[in-house]
């Protein structure tokens, strides 16, 4: 399964630069010098080879190897950028939100609903949980979430009261 890593939002300057919104916890390692990113636009794919990288208000301003101007960059416009997941060590406390989705919902030994969705907020990660036909908002800390068990399908919430009828 391949992850959403970024996506060109605009091209940037007169020499092929553009502008990236990263969505990835990796950037340091996903758009280093020399990598390789595998994007997508409108029914068109292309691999394109990072020869800088700098930050820019919130963003990566990217230059690649195979876009020689701005008229290239330009119509780079729109592309997301696809990778596989990251090998991660199976001790991590850190989940990827496509193995939190689907998750059965457990309670007090009782499945109570499933995550349909996760939000990345600056903070930490909002789990989405379909919860007695409606969807309630849940915050993914150890205090409410003390166990994710990927193995069995399943994590373990406990939350404080009142949460749930929100």
């Amino acid at each position: 399964m391949k992850l959403l890593i970024g996506k060109v939002v605009k091209s940037h300057g007169v020499k092929g630069e553009v502008a990236v919104e990263v969505l990835t916890d990796e950037p340091e390692i996903r758009y280093a010098v020399g990598e390789v990113l595998h994007g997508k636009q409108a029914g068109k794919e292309q691999d394109l080879t990072i020869a800088s990288v700098r930050p820019h208000q919130k963003r990566l301003l990217v230059t690649f190897e195979e876009i020689p101007d701005r008229t290239a960059a330009d119509s780079l416009r729109g592309m997301q950028f696809f990778a596989e997941p990251l090998e991660r060590d199976e001790d991590s406390d850190e989940f990827y939100d496509h193995e939190l989705i689907g998750l059965k919902v457990v309670q007090d030994g009782e499945e109570i609903g499933e995550v349909t969705g996760v939000m990345d907020t600056p903070n930490r990660k909002i789990l989405e949980i379909a919860y007695q036909g409606r969807e309630v908002l849940v915050p993914f800390v150890m205090d409410i979430v003390p166990e994710v068990n990927l193995e069995e399908g399943f994590l373990e919430i406990t939350p404080p009261e009142g949460l749930l009828d929100l």
